[in-house]
């Protein structure tokens, strides 16, 4: 099977860059499941139902989010209506949505995904560790489910390395998003499990973190704020993997993919 995850969208260039270019995507790697992260895709904070729409309809069959999840006050019934979105499963249960979920590919195929926040630098939630194992149950990859993603938004590369090695054999891929910086060690590990620290993000690098640069530069440099942060409009880069897996679950490979902006390029082979 092979799936695609893409790091956070941002702003508006993330999600015309994820728009129009899903769906070429798709036929290109013949692709059989699409994730896409989609918390800061509402200017920069959250979601709402359009864009939901939007996102599904290019192409995507899961959407996670993270700690911006909520940003949209007045767009969380979406949360409600829609199962193919996701907020992380170690936020209070009281909240509404749910963060894992089972889906099926077009020829039948199942795939379990899972999305939870770390704990480290970020604001406070449940044992992630406890709330995935709890979420998985005794679903068996290779048996019961066909693949399992694990979409881990952390702030720490420790600790999403730590859920790597903890989740390694039993899921097909574990992936970090959050930090908006794709990192260089994507790889198996040890029991078959595709691991890369942080996707990075789908929207504008010519920034800061996704953001117009005159604001936090401004921040760092006075200790004040002037005004809100806005996402950087110029052409986004698409970040994301390629992963894929064989009939027991287990991943073959992981490769990175750049498309777009001013990041170096990195397209897998078709």
């Amino acid at each position: 099977m092979r799936i695609a995850v893409f790091g956070d969208i941002v702003g508006r260039s993330g999600r015309k860059a994820i728009i129009e270019r899903l769906p070429g995507l798709r036929r290109r790697y013949r692709l059989d499941f699409v994730i896409v992260n989609i918390e800061n895709a509402a200017a920069g904070f959250g979601v709402t139902a359009e864009i939901v729409e939007a996102v599904l309809a290019a192409g995507a069959d899961v959407l996670t989010t993270g700690n911006h999840a909520f940003d949209q006050r007045e767009e969380v019934d979406v949360y409600r209506t829609e199962q193919r979105l996701l907020r992380p499963l170690n936020f209070p249960k009281s909240n509404p949505g749910r963060g894992a979920g089972v889906y099926q590919t077009a020829d039948g195929r199942s795939v379990m995904v899972l999305h939870a926040q770390g704990q480290i630098e970020m604001h406070p939630c449940d044992d992630p560790f406890a709330a995935i194992d709890a979420a998985m149950g005794p679903a068996t990859l290779g048996r019961d489910i066909d693949a399992i993603i694990v979409d881990f938004h952390a702030e720490a590369t420790s600790e999403k390395q730590a859920m790597g090695h903890y989740l390694d054999g039993r899921v097909s891929a574990i992936v970090g998003t959050h930090t908006h910086t794709p990192t260089a060690d994507d790889r198996i590990l040890a029991g078959g499990s595709a691991y890369m620290s942080d996707l990075g993000m789908c929207g504008d690098y010519d920034s800061v973190i996704g953001m117009e640069k005159s604001e936090p530069l401004n921040r760092f440099l006075t200790k004040m704020s002037s005004q809100r942060f806005q996402p950087a409009a110029g052409e986004a880069t698409l970040c994301g993997a390629i992963i894929e897996t064989n009939a027991a679950g287990r991943a073959m490979s992981i490769e990175p993919l750049r498309l777009g902006g001013c990041l170096k390029q990195f397209a897998p082979s078709a």
